[in-house]
């Protein structure tokens, strides 16, 4: 990881902020206080470690590919003799399919956890389902059926990757997607001022954060 430089001062820049991984969270301006950064988008601050954080990016440099390494390259075929045992647990059915989409398994275990504790009997007030609390529409859109544990984890995982991609991976907008929708993100430009949202973003971050990002 390279070096990160920051600042005594509060920056006001629009830049995004490069995690270890490639995922990038776009903060209008951020702060330095003591091993942590303060970063400020969208009405909200996000707290991470500085030591979670590879660079920043400045908004008018060229974008450096998103997820290299991660989203863009499938797993390689493997020969039938080759292969594991089909995974039956909830994480070993997240860490195949984060295999899968080319996500960092630890990023997909911290939205599981976050969603539903893994639990695949999980049903939400709302009506999302299953470990990845997927509402019926969407995934009838994603051709699954959330109440199968597979299913449901496989279009969860494939969702959060789309949103990743489709936001160039920036995870704080890929995250508020998942919770309120693309039309609300797209609506208030990033996080929509909702609290549940934003408690979301926050929790997944932070969960992710303290698995080291594995």
């Amino acid at each position: 990881m390279t070096a990160l430089t920051l600042p005594g001062i509060p920056a006001f820049a629009s830049d995004d902020a490069v995690l270890g991984n490639g995922f990038r969270i776009h903060a209008e301006r951020y702060e330095l206080q003591g091993d942590h950064v303060l970063l400020y988008a969208s009405g909200g601050v996000t707290d991470l470690p500085a030591s979670s954080i590879d660079r920043f990016e400045h908004r008018d440099d060229p974008p450096a590919p998103v997820l290299a390494t991660e989203i863009h390259q499938p797993a390689p075929a493997v020969p039938d003799a080759l292969l594991k045992p089909v995974p039956t647990g909830p994480r070993e059915l997240l860490r195949d399919a984060a295999q899968r989409s080319g996500l960092p398994a630890a990023f997909v275990e911290s939205v599981a956890r976050v969603e539903s504790a893994f639990r695949p009997d999980a049903i939400s007030p709302k009506g999302a389902i299953g470990v990845m609390q997927l509402m019926p529409e969407t995934a009838r859109t994603l051709d699954a059926d959330p109440h199968d544990t597979a299913q449901n984890i496989d279009a969860g995982v494939r969702l959060l990757r789309d949103l990743l991609l489709k936001y160039d991976g920036d995870v704080v907008k890929a995250l508020a997607a998942y919770n309120a929708g693309t039309e609300a993100v797209e609506r208030y430009r990033g996080v929509p001022p909702y609290p549940e949202t934003q408690l979301y973003v926050d929790r997944v971050l932070r969960t992710y954060i303290r698995s080291g990002g594995r």
